[in-house]
């Protein structure tokens, strides 16, 4: 079996997901994982397909047809593989937006010796003040030898500095 990793981006409208769907279905794909979002007017996502090694350049050839709809650029880097065993911490993080504040989380994560499995952000309006404010949920896993313990005292620090609230899950 070939695994795709597809990178989608389009102009955002009614049915893309289908039409995607139905490409992957057609030449006997499996939509094995999938994050799509819209974001300002455009449609983006990633995808992982399985496909039998006899279908791949069919299923290529079928995804090269939604050119007009979607830009698809598949991967076919190596077999995925089990992310490695570690200490795993997830967050969330509130407070007002600014510039760099992702910048700083991630900083502090790679200085702690983690590695960001998952990370999920937006901004919305603040209910009362009429700002932005910066949302985020953090998944991340301490490389072999490190401990969380330090990332997460870090993290509590640099929560305080720039003033977010910082809740662990």
């Amino acid at each position: 079996m070939a695994h795709l990793v597809l990178t989608v981006v389009g102009d955002d409208r009614a049915g893309l997901v289908k039409s995607l769907a139905d490409v992957i279905a057609a030449h006997n794909g499996n939509w094995e994982r999938s994050e799509l979002a819209e974001l300002a007017g455009a449609f983006a996502g990633i995808v992982l397909v399985e496909v039998p090694d006899d279908h791949r350049d069919a299923l290529v050839a079928g995804l090269e047809s939604l050119d007009q709809l979607l830009q698809i650029t598949p991967y076919t880097g190596s077999e995925p593989v089990q992310p490695p065993p570690g200490d795993r911490v997830t967050f969330t993080v509130l407070g007002n937006d600014r510039p760099g504040i992702v910048r700083d989380i991630t900083q502090v994560l790679v200085g702690g010796g983690m590695t960001i499995d998952r990370f999920t952000s937006r901004t919305v309006e603040a209910p009362m003040s009429g700002g932005e404010l910066f949302e985020a949920t953090v998944s991340a896993r301490a490389r072999a030898g490190d401990a969380v313990t330090d990332a997460v005292t870090e993290l509590e620090q640099l929560a305080g500095e720039i003033q977010v609230d910082l809740t662990f899950g």
